[in-house]
């Protein structure tokens, strides 16, 4: 049974109803044109989306589609029971597009439970409070018994894509309904995959865009469920399966694998408010994917902080993506970067992305954090304007394909221990040697000129008022910098330079004696060695001995960056005892 509504079109939008199992039907919204402009649907074959309904002493409807065929599908399902006689809904993933369609179901089902997992009921309950009384959490491996045979279980499958994943299994018919796992974007009049031959193209793209990037949680979840005896997989998307379901669980599993086995591994992190930055995402996914690159995929707002940090410092390539809300990152993004920022070696290639309605400070403040970190970036910061556009689309693929060729130019650089040093040293001062520093050089005037000292004990210590933490040796002679109201300046010294080679960390020295080196002074009258990266004039105002170091907290009270595509250098130490 097709059901269309009136139109000139030759093809319009329409409804394909069909029995396919005992008291179960499949309602196909489809089309043949490209939906949207993401990029899952670029090779422009229309496609359907899927819903399903079970009539037994109970009725349960699977997955309503987006509110691009939000009027069609309810005159459909109206058709095919009163509205009132809805039982259950079963959301297996929640979308803003599916929203649209759920309130004005709801509004007409009356009695109707949405049964969702946990993250989708927290979701529904904010985008929908006035229904919260209806929506019903379900756990992995809970069942719902609509009666004549149809016992439902549900399985809990969540991703970094689809944290609130579900997939549903009817023991009465023998219908896994996998939601966005099997699925293809193509529409045609074929509601069962008998030509499964011709299906596998659009199989792999549909795969490398929405699973690829999570390959290794999909093919977890592909085990998983095939400990239900399935001879029919109901998909959100394209074709039925039931002629080439033995083949297509073992190709996915196939395609997990080769991604996983891939020489260069990228961790894409993002948070997105409306969509934009994760349609941005994906897009860029799709580039790295089809440069041979594994790709993690990661929506910060369910990432576990310490899985993350193994992420990370397990990939060769680190992407962020944000938007911008009240003109920050979202809480999510800050706590990531700063994962990054302590875990990633500064060798690692890095993009930034993200999307914003008016200033895009959440980009600004991202890219900055990255290059002071010394940071090397594979492409050009992606700034988009509210939703991307097809043409924007393709530059983040493009952004991915030129972050995937300076990856494999870049390569990894080793970086070799010295293991006679390193023997010598137990576990606990190896461990205190990842904590790193800026080369910074310390210059201050005394009553018989300026005198100056190399260090990397240097760290923010607040931000009202901005204030700095340096840890100095006691025996090191700077009893002039350790003295409240001591103005000093904080010289912070630019990766790639040789400037450090004339200072010392074991002795105070005189800086303007050197014939080479290039200064000026303040209007305060600090020492500014001019090729460093940028500088800070501090004051200090406490002093603390601490076991051999002298903790001194200064207050910033002015400063510059001298060079603003400059690198920090930054003091990598093999040991906790290395100065």
């Amino acid at each position: 049974m097709i059901f269309s509504p009136p139109s000139v079109t030759t093809r319009p939008r329409d409804v394909q109803v069909q029995d396919i199992g005992a008291q179960t039907f499949a309602l196909r919204s489809r089309t043949w044109e490209q939906l949207k402009f993401e990029i899952e649907y670029a090779r422009e074959k229309g496609t359907t989306a899927n819903s399903y309904l079970i009539r037994a002493q109970k009725t349960a409807l699977i997955d309503p589609p987006g509110a691009s065929f939000t009027d069609i599908y309810l005159e459909a399902l109206e058709n095919c029971i009163p509205l009132h006689r809805v039982d259950y809904v079963i959301v297996q993933h929640v979308n803003p597009n599916r929203l649209a369609t759920l309130k004005v179901l709801l509004a007409k089902a009356t009695q109707a439970r949405i049964i969702c997992t946990k993250p989708a009921a927290l979701a529904l309950e904010q985008a929908m409070a006035e229904w919260s009384d209806r929506i019903q959490a379900v756990r992995d491996g809970d069942t719902l018994a609509l009666g004549k045979d149809h016992d439902l279980k549900f399985a809990f499958i969540p991703t970094p894509r689809w944290a609130d994943g579900l997939c549903t299994y009817d023991a009465g018919t023998q219908i896994l309904y996998t939601d966005k796992l099997f699925g293809a974007h193509l529409c045609g009049d074929e509601l069962w995959d008998i030509h499964w031959q011709s299906l596998e193209s659009d199989r792999k793209y549909y795969f490398d865009c929405l699973h690829a990037m999570q390959a290794k949680q999909v093919e977890a979840t592909v085990a998983k469920l095939t400990d239900y005896p399935a001879r029919m997989y109901a998909p959100g998307h394209g074709p039925l399966i039931r002629y080439s379901l033995s083949r297509l669980t073992a190709i996915y599993t196939e395609w997990c694998q080769q991604q996983q086995q891939q020489d260069f591994k990228v961790i894409l992190l993002y948070a997105s408010a409306y969509g934009n930055t994760a349609r941005a995402a994906d897009a860029i996914a799709q580039g790295l994917i089809q440069s041979g690159i594994q790709v993690q995929s990661i929506n910060c707002e369910h990432a576990d902080p310490v899985d993350l940090a193994t992420l990370i410092e397990d990939s060769d390539g680190i992407i962020i993506g944000s938007p911008t809300l009240g003109g920050h990152a979202p809480i999510q993004i800050q706590t990531a970067l700063s994962t990054v920022l302590a875990t990633a070696s500064y060798r690692k290639l890095v993009g930034v992305f993200g999307s914003y309605g008016w200033s895009g400070e959440a980009i600004d403040f991202i890219e900055r954090k990255l290059k002071d970190a010394n940071f090397s970036f594979g492409f050009e910061t992606l700034r988009i304007r509210f939703s991307p556009t097809e043409a924007v689309l393709k530059d983040c693929q493009a952004a991915g394909v030129t972050f995937a060729t300076a990856l494999q130019k870049h390569r990894k650089k080793r970086v070799f221990s010295k293991p006679l040093l390193v023997q010598k040293v137990d576990r606990t001062a190896q461990a205190m040697g990842r904590v790193i520093g800026s080369i910074c050089v310390v210059t201050y005037r005394t009553a018989t000129g300026h005198r100056s000292i190399l260090t990397s004990w240097v760290s923010q210590a607040t931000f009202t008022p901005p204030g700095i933490m340096l840890a100095i040796a006691s025996e090191r002679g700077l009893d002039d910098v350790l003295q409240p109201n001591t103005p000093f300046v904080l010289n912070l010294l630019q990766h790639g330079r040789t400037l450090r080679q004339h200072f010392f960390r074991d002795r105070v020295s005189n800086p303007t004696v050197i014939p080479t080196l290039s200064t000026e002074c303040t209007e305060q009258g600090g020492l500014v060695l001019t090729e460093s990266v940028a500088y800070l004039e501090c004051r200090t105002q406490q002093r603390m001995l601490c076991g051999d170091r002298w903790l001194i907290y200064a207050t910033v009270e002015r400063g510059k960056v001298l060079d603003a595509s400059g690198k920090t250098a930054i003091h990598y130490r093999v040991s906790g005892h290395e100065e």
